[in-house]
């Protein structure tokens, strides 16, 4: 019945909402590293908070991960132009902007009045026309882990509460408590009740100062050498951008306790070209320590269910200083940017180990760079160069071209030096750390049509050091290619990716090939304007030292809305080799939440979900179930389930005021 059902809509959904969009771009490393679960985060304060383009700017617009340079810059040129904007139809006279990212764009944009800016509102205003937003999510597990019983801390609930007040994206302030399952509650080291808060305050847009965060916050630098604590756009969302550099400053809501500072950052216009960012902060982390009390590696993991990883809880504190000056004139601008870092405590990893060689180390660290871009249409620049304390460079370059409505190209070229560290820089790679990586980028994008799609690139990375796994210089590759092609009620979508990445034998002699191949079809109908159906199907296989494994994972997903009812249902069968043929099945959920499980074996994954709106107040409800047909105990240590089958169920409630 299951492939009956996927077989049946050779189709997607007409009005699909960000998340479809971000789902067909996220890949399995930024699933395992996290950044899709930051890049959601980011998504989902941008739609909750979206931008009036008759009261906007160059810098909100950039705030936008999914515009390039050329389509930022078409907008400004626009609004400067044309405005008041009358409708969200008008941008389909802007050259720079394809179907796709208009489609996109109507998430986190509006057609709002345009009234003049006061420096900064009267309080009463802000009190009358702000925004309360409460919510509360819970997770309550049907089953019992090894450490509930005898191991953990605290109860098997994992629950947080969100409360935020916005007024016009100009006032903003709010606090977020989370709890993870196995964390101890107002109890042990929790006596102030959740294992993590964040609290922010944020301005924005008052005279010539255009922001200033309070509590804890989110700095992105260029393109991320530096400094880089929001997001991290993968090699396919990459196409989308084309490698445009960002600089974003915002306030931190995250349930997540690592990747934020905590203190005070503001950015000032010095005038109509220069304009200065500058921020301090001090905080604690969590440390492994040494037998002599140094700091062995940071834990960002942010799990205190333990007594030993309650032990590491804030065991080190740490304090950022940084800053950047720019100078903009029209599309061309540069920026000088700096970072220094203090631990109270020596950074000493086990250098002896031969991919920890160059490991940063010592309790002083301090980074520079230029970030730098021009962009005259169809042609967009964008660098950076960086050195750190010993002189060690790193660098990152692109060059797209948006020849016209149906087609860009961008090529990618990153050098990062083996002896190059920046405690907090996320960027373009194919390693896991801005680190020890050579590399070459080029991605295209072909819209024969508004109907059709193709995407693809190629990434060649040389590694000059040893990595984990791998014990000499060695190699990778990556090359993908994806088609899309929609109606006004079907969309089909299909990808092919080919990875090799080298790794050491069995006895650390040689460097073999280990190849993956992955493919992915799925369809999507709307049967009606209440009821989209999403089938999708998987597959893998990788082969290394001789030993192939193979996987494949198809679904369904039915979703429906009525009124103030909304509903989804997913149903998908999985059959893999091993872990090493894990596949991922995105699943729709409560808002902040990242459900993007990796299944691997043989089973049964189902999961349905309820979402009443009602007014000001929204209720929803998700029980998912995962049967193994191939274990009757599943996971290990203090996780272990003695039971072939996990189920769990998921409540969120909020209200706006």
């Amino acid at each position: 019945m299951l492939l009956i059902a996927c077989l049946l809509p050779l189709t997607s959904i007409a009005q699909s909402d960000w998340r479809e969009t971000l789902r067909q771009w996220l890949m399995k490393e930024d699933i395992e590293e996290n950044y899709g679960e930051e890049t959601l985060e980011l998504f989902e304060q941008l739609a909750a908070d979206p931008i009036n383009l008759n009261q906007t700017s160059r810098e909100e617009l950039e705030q936008l991960p999914f515009l390039s340079e050329q389509q930022v810059e078409g907008l400004v040129e626009y609004i400067d132009r044309h405005s008041p904007i009358r409708s969200l139809s008008e941008l389909q006279v802007i050259k720079a902007l394809d179907y796709y990212t208009r489609h996109l764009l109507q998430h986190f944009v509006y057609v709002g009045e345009m009234a003049p800016r006061r420096l900064f509102p009267p309080l009463d205003t802000v009190a009358k026309y702000g925004h309360h937003n409460l919510m509360a999510t819970g997770k309550i597990p049907f089953y019992e882990r090894r450490g509930d019983r005898n191991g953990y801390l605290g109860y098997r609930y994992r629950h947080d509460v969100r409360y935020q007040f916005n007024y016009n994206n100009r006032v903003k302030f709010g606090l977020t408590a989370a709890q993870d399952a196995g964390e101890p509650f107002f109890t042990n080291r929790n006596k102030w009740g959740y294992d993590h808060y964040s609290y922010y305050f944020q301005l924005r847009d008052i005279g010539r100062l255009k922001e200033l965060n309070i509590g804890m916050y989110r700095v992105q630098m260029g393109m991320g050498l530096l400094m880089n604590t929001g997001f991290y756009l993968g090699k396919l969302a990459m196409l989308q951008s084309l490698g445009r550099s960002s600089r974003l400053l915002t306030a931190y809501s995250s349930r997540s306790s690592a990747n934020y500072l905590q203190g005070a950052a503001a950015t000032v216009q010095l005038s109509d070209h220069w304009q200065v960012m500058a921020f301090a902060s001090s905080r604690p982390v969590d440390a492994t320590l040494n037998m002599d009390g140094t700091a062995r590696t940071l834990v960002t993991d942010g799990y205190h269910r333990t007594p030993a990883e309650m032990e590491k809880k804030h065991n080190t504190r740490e304090t950022d200083l940084g800053g950047r000056i720019g100078w903009r004139q029209g599309s061309l601008y540069v920026n000088a940017n700096a970072v220094y870092t203090h631990f109270d405590r020596s950074l000493q990893p086990q250098t002896a180990t031969l991919y920890r060689r160059y490991a940063a180390t010592g309790s002083d660290f301090f980074n520079v760079s230029l970030d730098y871009g021009y962009t005259n249409y169809p042609w967009s620049f964008a660098g950076e160069t960086a050195l750190n304390r010993n002189g060690s460079l790193a660098a990152i370059h692109s060059v797209s071209l948006k020849a016209s409505d149906t087609w860009s190209l961008m090529l990618l070229h990153r050098y990062y030096d083996k002896r190059y560290t920046a405690l907090h820089s996320g960027s373009f790679r194919e390693g896991s750390s801005v680190q020890n990586e050579h590399g070459v980028y080029l991605g295209a994008t072909w819209q024969p049509s508004w109907s059709w799609q193709l995407q693809g690139y190629v990434d060649y990375a040389h590694f000059p050091w040893a990595r984990y796994l791998v014990s000499a210089p060695s190699d990778a590759f990556d090359a993908l290619l994806s088609a899309q092609c929609r109606s006004h009620r079907w969309t089909l979508y299909g990808r092919y990716r080919f990875h090799l990445r080298q790794r050491d034998d069995s006895e650390k002699k040689n460097l073999l090939n280990r190849t993956e191949h992955r493919l992915r079809f799925s369809a999507d109908y709307s049967v009606t304007p209440q009821l989209t159906l999403h089938s999708q199907a998987d597959a893998v296989a990788s082969q290394f030292q001789g030993k192939s494994s193979r996987g494949v994972m198809v679904g369904e997903q039915l979703r429906w809305q009525w009124r103030w009812l909304r509903t989804s249902a997913v149903l998908a069968w999985f059959c893999t080799d091993d872990y090493d043929s894990r596949l991922y099945q995105y699943e729709p959920s409560v808002r902040y939440d990242f459900s993007f499980p990796a299944y691997y074996g043989r089973g049964l994954r189902s999961a349905l979900q309820l979402r009443a709106d009602v007014g000001r107040f929204s209720a929803t409800a998700k029980v998912g179930i995962t049967r193994y047909l191939d274990r009757s105990v599943i996971g290990t240590g203090l996780q272990q389930v003695n039971h072939s089958s996990l189920c769990d169920l998921l409540l969120q409630l909020s209200c706006q005021l």
